[in-house]
């Protein structure tokens, strides 16, 4: 499989076939990763904690409310990134991929070694959506932070 352009000869009537940069991209990808990790925080707590009923009421709604901030942050992502995930951003995805996947054994170690100290069912579904959310938007907020950088060619 290629993930090359076909190649087209010179047009003498095209303005450009690079594609314009997005000027709010790379602040857009960075706050998003900021609301990531700090979204993190939330099932993290709650996982380790005995009694969440003592948690301030304030605690769960922001925890919901800054899970809306990053649906909505990696939806800008995306958006600022269409069409710019190149072969580079692609085989960078992969090899994030391959990293992230170490994750699950980690994960498997944490579960074997403090298992019962972590009450999972506060805080798995948490960690699952999350994972999914940074597999899924990836290859888009690297796009966005390298088309930041340098203009695209076509």
């Amino acid at each position: 499989m290629s993930f090359e352009k076909p190649s087209q000869g010179p047009n003498p009537h095209a303005t450009s076939s690079a594609k314009p940069r997005v000027l709010w991209g790379r602040p857009l990808a960075v706050a998003a990763a900021v609301a990531f990790f700090l979204s993190s925080v939330f099932p993290v707590v709650a996982g380790l904690s005995k009694n969440t009923a003592s948690f301030p009421k304030w605690w769960g709604a922001l925890d919901v409310g800054l899970a809306f901030v990053l649906a909505g942050l990696a939806l800008g992502v995306m958006a600022a990134a269409q069409g710019g995930e190149d072969k580079q951003v692609i085989y960078a995805s992969y090899h994030a991929y391959r990293i992230l996947n170490h994750g699950i054994v980690v994960m498997l170690g944490v579960f074997f070694l403090v298992g019962d100290r972590v009450v999972w069912t506060r805080c798995l579904t948490g960690f699952a959506w999350r994972a999914w959310l940074l597999i899924y938007v990836l290859p888009a907020w690297l796009a966005t932070i390298k088309g930041a950088d340098t203009p695209q060619n076509p």
